[in-house]
Order: structure tokens, then C-alpha cells, then sequence
């Protein structure tokens, strides 16, 4: 028997779907499945223990050791930069970051462009890239609103479908970013748990490939 691996998972749909990829890669933990007010969920024969945070958390329980290994959306890994290894892509939540706006929107340069997003960082990196002047309003939900109301001209944010744009007159002009969920590990545990990650690594891996 191996070392235990710690593993932080996102709540939601994307967690869930990430979860069987683990089992079947033979880190299995059935009980992690049921509706229970329980935060942590440990399998010792199988040498995991799981536990399910908030997707935006995921990285911080990876990168400071709380974690040895995690999945992370390339757009958080994007916009924090955490100090951790990116080991996969899991090819699964796949989406884009994208900036969108009112249908015909003109960017005249003349003007600073008012550009409201979650994602600073990632808005002030493209946009520094293009040597255009910005304003960046930092919201935390419902960003679609921003350009409807005057609030901002542009938005920067995460597109899967299209559709929430477009049922509110709202149109994708650039892709910034492709963006799906990855493996992660942290640097120490890579080192001292080497043997279990690198199991775990190859067992995802292998359904990676057998799906493409």
C-alpha cells in the first residue's frame, strides 16, 4: 500500500464527471457520491481521500499542501498563476474565454475601452498584448448586464454555449482563451507522493486518449 493521496474536486457537474474518471482510473471512493452534510471521504484501501471545495478554491488547497493533487480550470490557473504543477488536460468542461459585447459594437480607439470581467488579470495581460488603453470593472456575477446597461462596452468571460449572449442581444467578437479542466499537484507532495501521482497521472491519461 501506497501513500494516501489527498485530492481536492470541484463541487458541481464538472467534479462529478472528474470523479469517475479517478475511480476508473482506481481511485474510487463511492461514499463521496452520496447526498451527505459530510466533507471529507476517504477510501484507505484504495489509498484516497477526497473532498469536494468550491472551483475557485481548488488551487489554493493545492498550492499551500492542504491537496496533493486537484482539478482546475485553465481560466483560474490563468488568472491566479498558482505556484503547483499542471500535469493534464483532462479535456472535460471544455469552454472559452471570450470577449463579447452589444451586436455591432465598434471599438474606436479614441475612447477607453470599459471592459467588465471576473478576470483582471487575464483582461489586463490580452489587452496589454494589444497596447490598448482599458478600464477594467471587476464584477462577480452576471456580467452579461454590464454592457446591456451602459455599465461597460465590452466583457471579458467564460462562453460555453453562446446562448445566454444571444438571448440578450449580446455576440462573441475574440477568443482570449481555450479553456477545459486539468490535473494539478502540488510541488511537494509531486516529489513524496511521486509513485501515487504518477498512477493516478497514467490512469487518467489513458481515458483521455481512449476517448479522443
Amino acid at each position: 500500500m501506497g501513500q494516501m493521496l489527498q485530492i481536492a474536486l470541484p463541487k458541481g457537474r464538472l467534479g462529478e464527471k472528474v470523479f469517475k474518471m479517478f475511480a476508473a482510473a482506481g481511485f474510487d471512493c463511492p461514499e463521496a457520491l452520496e447526498d451527505t452534510r459530510k466533507l471529507i471521504f476517504e477510501n484507505a484501501e484504495a489509498g484516497v481521500c477526497f473532498f469536494w471545495v468550491k472551483p475557485s478554491d481548488v488551487a489554493i488547497y493545492v498550492e499551500r499542501g492542504a491537496a496533493d493533487v486537484g482539478v482546475v480550470g485553465k481560466d483560474i490557473l490563468m488568472e491566479y498563476k498558482p505556484e503547483l504543477f499542471e500535469l493534464l488536460d483532462l479535456e472535460v468542461g471544455k469552454c472559452r474565454l471570450a470577449v463579447a459585447g452589444k451586436k455591432g459594437f465598434y471599438d474606436s480607439t479614441e475612447h477607453t475601452l470599459r471592459v467588465a470581467t471576473k478576470f483582471p488579470s487575464i483582461t489586463m495581460e490580452y489587452y496589454g498584448k494589444k497596447c490598448r488603453d482599458i478600464d477594467i470593472i471587476k464584477l462577480n456575477g452576471s456580467i452579461e448586464l454590464a454592457p446591456i446597461l451602459g455599465l461597460s462596452d465590452v466583457i471579458l468571460d467564460i462562453v460555453e454555449t453562446g446562448k445566454t449572449l444571444l438571448e440578450n442581444d449580446l455576440e462573441p467578437f475574440e477568443t482570449v482563451a481555450e479553456v477545459s479542466a486539468r490535473l494539478v499537484a502540488n510541488r511537494s507532495a509531486f516529489q513524496f507522493k511521486n509513485k501515487e501521482i504518477q498512477r493516478l497521472l497514467e490512469g487518467l491519461k489513458a481515458q483521455v486518449e481512449a476517448k479522443r
